[in-house]
């Protein structure tokens, strides 16, 4: 063991199913079960990287976003304090409120949108690795 390794990391399922095969219990076969657990941990890694990447898109985004809004804030706030009348200023902070809003709502829908398909594709990645697994399962049963 490595140092500052803690044991439960260091633990090698290989080689404690191989200990089985000195047993060699009828119906147990160690090398199915080897193979099923490893595309598991294939399965559970792909779903953690796709949604790895998903809140990379996630964030990227958000960062759009928020670099856009300061850019509009900055226009706004210019526009206000340009010469003009207190009803025309009125009136388009009216619009610039309104237009914020639209933009905050469509902004939310699309990181929603974002996160949905995200959480979707990593548990589509699940879904079928335990559809998969229920198969091997039964596939093994009926060779008993």
């Amino acid at each position: 063991m490595a140092a500052g390794t803690p044991p439960l990391f260091d633990f090698d399922v290989s080689k404690y199913f191989t200990q089985f095969n000195q047993f060699k219990l009828p119906g147990f076969d160690v090398d199915a079960l080897m193979a099923a657990q490893r595309k598991n941990i294939e399965a559970i890694t792909a779903a953690n990287q796709v949604a790895l990447e998903g809140v990379g898109t996630l964030v990227r985004r958000q960062s759009e976003i928020a670099r856009k809004a300061v850019e509009s804030y900055t226009a706004a706030v210019n526009e206000l304090i340009a010469e003009g009348s207190v009803e025309a200023k009125a009136a388009k902070q009216a619009d610039l409120a309104k237009g914020a809003y639209d933009s905050a709502l469509a902004n939310a829908k699309e990181l929603a949108d974002i996160a949905t398909k995200t959480r979707d594709e990593a548990f589509g990645v699940i879904n079928a690795r335990v559809r998969e697994g229920l198969d091997e399962v039964s596939a093994m049963v009926a060779k008993k």
